[in-house]
């Protein structure tokens, strides 16, 4: 078995400069403040400005993300991003940011997981870094889901907003920090459940975000479960050995009864989803960042980040900071 541990180096994250609130979206669609807080605990979301585009987001984060490592793009040889935004069908999105950036060496590419993108994808830059096929990872979460919603739809477009989270990973030789386990699932019989319903091979166009809102968190709740016992398992922790539990930002209702099942105290749980939103693969990112750089998290804490998404796609992963 490798002893190299995929370590957390740095975090970054960006939110586009636009504040929407619940009032705003009172305007423009048949809903009220009370109805979004009560359902979802969302206030308010940021969205991206025009010609501000998914690979703006995900380069900033990348450039906050590097800084706090102290690290130059230049020692990154691996661009991660999750993402069911991109720019453009192709290229990936991620070789923008690595243009952008300035990297011109190792590889880069994007991974579409939607809501569970960033944690697929710390579990893919883990493997990758363990297989020697990169050193330092910059992994990143960006999207701008207000590019995809129907803004007639009171039910969806509440829900999402626009942004961007980033780690620095790197390979490191024994010690106890790092990445310590995961556990990816996916089940296509739920596709129909949360998606978008256009493509290049359907429509021939972007579509919008569809979804069944009482069936997704039906089945979220008991989903996530599986996922995170299966993660402990994996690292032979118990849910009492947690330090931070980092869930995906989607409903407060599902983070608050996934803490109710394995007994965590609301100050053991990361919260952003009030003023961000469902921002899908970027939450995870975003939690995590506003936690590191506020100075919850701290070096040696044992910390669980955990998705679900439209496929259904979901996962978790145990970090040691």
């Amino acid at each position: 078995m490798s002893s190299i541990r995929s370590v957390v180096r740095g975090t970054g994250s960006y939110l586009p400069a636009r504040v929407v609130t619940n009032n705003d979206l009172e305007k423009i669609v048949a809903t009220s403040d009370e109805w979004i807080r009560q359902r979802t605990g969302i206030t308010a979301r940021h969205m991206a400005a025009e010609g501000e585009y998914t690979s703006d987001l995900g380069t900033a984060a990348a450039r906050a993300a590097l800084a706090n490592a102290g690290l130059d793009a230049s020692d990154i040889d691996l661009v991660l991003l999750a993402t069911a935004t991109p720019d453009q069908t192709f290229p990936a999105s991620a070789v923008t940011i690595q243009d952008n950036l300035g990297i011109r060496g190792g590889f880069a590419f994007d991974m579409q997981a939607v809501c569970s993108g960033f944690v697929y994808a710390v579990s893919n830059a883990d493997a990758l870094l363990k297989a020697g096929l990169a050193k330092r990872a910059l992994v990143i979460g960006a999207e701008t889901f207000s590019r995809i919603l129907d803004w007639e739809d009171r039910t969806t477009c509440v829900l999402f907003g626009d942004g961007a989270g980033a780690v620095v990973l790197e390979a490191v030789e024994g010690g106890d920090q790092g990445v310590l386990s995961c556990d990816l699932r996916a089940d296509g019989r739920f596709r129909d459940k949360l998606f978008v319903d256009g493509g290049p091979s359907t429509t021939q166009t972007a579509g919008h975000l569809r979804m069944e809102g009482r069936e997704v968190f039906r089945q979220a709740v008991g989903l996530i479960h599986d996922v995170i016992d299966g993660t402990l398992a994996k690292a032979g922790i118990t849910a009492d050995d947690l330090d931070w539990f980092v869930p995906h930002q989607a409903n407060r209702r599902i983070i608050d009864a996934t803490a109710r099942k394995y007994g965590w105290p609301e100050e053991k749980i990361v919260v952003t989803v009030e003023t961000h939103g469902n921002t899908s693969a970027a939450s995870v990112p975003l939690a995590l960042d506003t936690a590191a750089r506020d100075g919850r998290i701290k070096r040696g804490d044992l910390v669980l980040i955990e998705a679900l998404g439209g496929g259904f796609t979901w996962g978790a992963a145990l970090i040691r900071w």
